[in-house]
């Protein structure tokens, strides 16, 4: 199966380890890829000007930030809209102040997502940061799931910990989210990266467990 890193923007997949995770590439580089989420299917219920109570099934969708080394399965390809289009060409050469500005801050926005803990740029080789914090001052998610990790007898899904994670108050997931899919891709990267230093370890198809 391919990596996001070989795929072209539009490409529609499935995540290899988690079937129940699909969505779209909308962008892709050498340290990241912008993907476009499905969230569950949900039935909604309304009452129109009549009277009336009328039923309609939404799926809403998220996007956010990956590395470009997660596995997928193709599933077909779909045109994207203008803006997400405009998301798949190359930056202009010549730029102002004002759009370095502007771009810097999607760039921001884009790599580094501090309520979960993920940061995909790389740190600086005369750096050393500390683990993100929550804005709250908790455990930042993919600290939480080491500690649940941790405490684990046996491999866990990203989803079991997850849930652990909010049972023991550690981590809850903002606006509702279930986001076992970024946790997992941080995960990946922290391995990939950190290599023996990781505090984690694959132990099986979708299951991780503590390195040491």
């Amino acid at each position: 199966m391919p990596r996001l890193s070989a795929l072209r923007p539009g490409t529609r997949f499935r995540l290899a380890e988690m079937t129940e995770v699909t969505g779209v590439l909308l962008k892709t580089n050498e340290c990241r890829a912008v993907v476009r989420l499905d969230r569950p299917e949900r039935d909604v219920e309304f009452t129109d000007q009549e009277g009336q109570t009328r039923h309609f099934k939404s799926r809403g969708t998220h996007v956010t930030s990956w590395t470009p080394a997660v596995v997928v399965e193709v599933l077909g390809f779909e045109a994207l809209n203008n803006e997400e289009n405009d998301m798949s060409k190359a930056a202009p050469k010549k730029m102002t102040k004002s759009t370095k500005a502007k771009a810097k801050a999607i760039e921001k926005t884009l790599v580094n997502d501090p309520a979960l803990g993920l940061v995909t740029k790389e740190p600086k080789a005369a750096r050393k940061p500390k683990a993100p914090k929550a804005a709250d001052g908790k455990l930042s998610c993919i600290d939480a799931a080491a500690k649940v990790l941790a405490a684990a007898k046996e491999p866990m899904t990203t989803k079991a910990m997850i849930e652990q994670m909010a049972a023991k108050g550690l981590w809850s997931s903002p606006n509702g989210q279930t986001p076992a899919a970024t946790l997992y891709s941080a995960i990946l990267r922290e391995i990939n990266t950190k290599g023996k230093e990781s505090r984690f370890k694959k132990a099986d198809r979708g299951l991780f467990t503590t390195n040491g």
